[in-house]
């Protein structure tokens, strides 16, 4: 039997607990009352940060929260009372910057989670949430503080996020487990 290191494992969780330990849980709380009070809420997400909040969008389907991904072909518009929700890690890319301003237009509510607080996204947000992990924005050099690659501490961050985000929400909205279970797809 071959033994297995499992420094880098231990590494990328200590990484995690730092980036956690950094956030403003009263943001994250703001965020959740945005959510619950929102007509609709649409997400965005460019790469791999849009796997992790369609998963999240995926978990307020299972609540019966109103939710729809931008992209979609059953995306809604956005107006007043929704809220159109980004993860832009790297604190601004060109799609997120054009899609805030029609959203915006629109006079929809716009909350920006983000590295990199100062960037033009947030600048263009009501709502921002800074998750303080590295990103493609500054994995290289003397600011690369990750021992995983690229953005993927941010991207790893996220879907914790949004999990302990949901256990804020179910409490929030008063939703039960066996009712987002009977909300889950059978076509598995």
């Amino acid at each position: 039997m071959t033994r297995v290191d499992h420094s880098p494992y231990h590494a990328a969780l200590e990484e995690l607990g730092t980036v956690f330990s950094r956030l403003d849980d009263g943001k994250v709380d703001e965020l959740i009352e945005a959510i619950a009070k929102a007509k609709s809420t649409v997400v965005f997400g460019g790469g791999r940060e849009r796997l992790q909040i369609m998963g999240f969008a995926m978990r307020l389907y299972h609540m019966g929260v109103p939710v729809a991904v931008e992209g979609d072909m059953t995306t809604p518009p956005v107006g007043p009372d929704d809220l159109f929700l980004l993860t832009v890690g790297p604190g601004e890319i060109s799609t997120a910057l054009a899609l805030i301003g029609v959203a915006r237009s629109a006079g929809a509510t716009v909350a920006v989670i983000t590295a990199q607080p100062g960037g033009k996204a947030p600048a263009m947000a009501d709502l921002v949430l800074h998750l303080p992990a590295q990103t493609m924005a500054d994995d290289q050099g003397e600011a690369r503080s990750s021992i995983l690659p690229m953005g993927s501490l941010y991207e790893g961050a996220l879907f914790v996020l949004f999990e302990v985000m949901i256990l804020k929400l179910r409490e929030r909205l008063q939703t039960t487990p066996e009712a987002m279970r009977a909300r889950h797809t059978n076509l598995e």
